[in-house]
């Protein structure tokens, strides 16, 4: 199957780009085939839940992207349909829909904005649950968000950002959430494209069902987060750029506030070219996440990644990746867990990417996933390896 797949890909990416269909609409195929040694997130000692550890899963994808002007309007987004098959665990198999639409507009010179929607289809990861029963999450997003610049180095915005999360296992609809995120800052633009500012954050989180607490009781899982950040895009030359979108967070809920928490918070990433074809990112966080599972659902996550991509010649691209994060919980049950509740995963990850012509592409990449669980909260330690070969073309 996979060689069968792999001659099919290369005819793919070998068809000739002519021009394109549409200045506006691009629609595009994509197709890929993935090994999975551990698809299922199992512990090391434990076996399949019915059969082998690992599986080979087939994903077809077929799309458009679009962008069209109206006036000194531009409609942007996408539309994708993927059927995904898994060869064992069939039970699995889902049809996946991913669905985006972004309006930036302008009045005037100085104030202009964002408003948009989105869709996403997908089946659950396995790395919080672990079951053979098919789990598709829907997430549901809406946003609007404006800036005003009132003089040429400052410039104050606004935004508003709903995303919603359902869950199709019934098992899991305690998941079912909504998180709603209002902003406001203000920014310094320096000439040399750079921008120092202040952002203002709250999130509110609130949870469809409510759950049991370890004495029996039902309680409201809701939480609010307030946040004071220092937003930064500081560009030292065409080659070094420094991001930073962090500060101090504060995190409440309405039910034991035991679990409430405070501290520094946010996202780091530098990115330099040390050569032309030769591209690096640096990153670190200490940031607030949910967690998909049954013991615990929202974590304080503490990582480090460091990545690279170096054109081997102006077709072949190569990417490495490594990435360490480690995982504090916080329970679902609304108890307060003991010292040590927490997991460390560490991942490898590298890719080669031919680009045969300007509109397709075919790439092979391969990952290696290592997980120190926590067996006060429920979360396996595992080793999983995927590697898996793509191909796409646009029109």
């Amino acid at each position: 199957m996979l060689s069968m797949l792999s001659l099919a890909l290369l005819g793919l990416a070998a068809v000739p780009a002519h021009a394109e269909l549409s200045d506006t609409i691009h629609p595009f195929v994509a197709a890929t085939y993935t090994h999975d040694d551990n698809l299922l997130r199992l512990d090391d000692n434990i076996p399949g839940f019915s059969g082998p550890r690992s599986d080979n899963i087939r994903q077809l994808q077929v799309g458009a992207l679009f962008e069209r002007p109206i006036g000194r309007q531009e409609l942007s987004g996408h539309v994708k349909a993927s059927k995904v098959t898994f060869a064992h665990y069939d039970s699995f198999n889902y049809d996946g829909r991913d669905y985006l639409a972004d309006l930036h507009w302008r009045v005037g010179s100085h104030v202009d904005g964002h408003a948009g929607l989105g869709y996403v289809q997908t089946l659950t990861p396995f790395t919080d649950y672990h079951s053979t029963e098919r789990n598709l999450r829907i997430q549901r997003h809406e946003y609007a968000d404006a800036g005003w610049l009132f003089h040429p180095s400052w410039r104050v915005h606004a935004g508003f950002d709903r995303n919603r999360y359902e869950y199709d296992l019934s098992v899991q609809r305690f998941n079912n959430r909504t998180e709603d995120t209002t902003d406001a800052g203000l920014d310094f633009l320096a000439s040399s494209a750079s921008r120092v500012g202040v952002l203002l954050r709250r999130v509110r989180g609130s949870y469809e069902l409510q759950r049991f607490s370890g004495g029996g009781q039902l309680f409201d899982n809701a939480y609010q987060q307030d946040e004071i950040n220092a937003n930064i895009n500081w560009v030292f030359s065409a080659t070094t750029q420094f991001q930073l979108l962090g500060g101090y967070t504060r995190r409440t809920h309405v039910a034991f506030t035991a679990r409430d928490s405070k501290g520094p918070a946010g996202r780091a990433t530098f990115i330099w070219s040390p050569a032309s074809r030769l591209h690096l990112t640096f990153a670190g966080w200490r940031v607030y996440e949910a967690v998909e599972g049954t013991l615990v659902n929202n974590s304080l996550n503490k990582g480090a990644s460091a990545a690279a991509s170096w054109d081997l010649t102006s077709k072949i691209m190569a990417t490495a990746r490594v990435l360490r994060e480690r995982r504090d919980f916080n329970a679902a049950s609304g108890a307060q867990l003991p010292p040590g509740a927490n997991d460390s995963s560490s991942s490898l990850q590298a890719g080669l990417t031919y680009m045969p012509t300007q509109h397709s592409q075919l790439s092979l990449n391969a990952n290696r996933q290592r997980r120190s669980g926590s067996p006060l909260v429920g979360t396996n330690s595992y080793l999983a390896n995927t590697i898996s070969l793509s191909g796409s073309i646009q029109f």
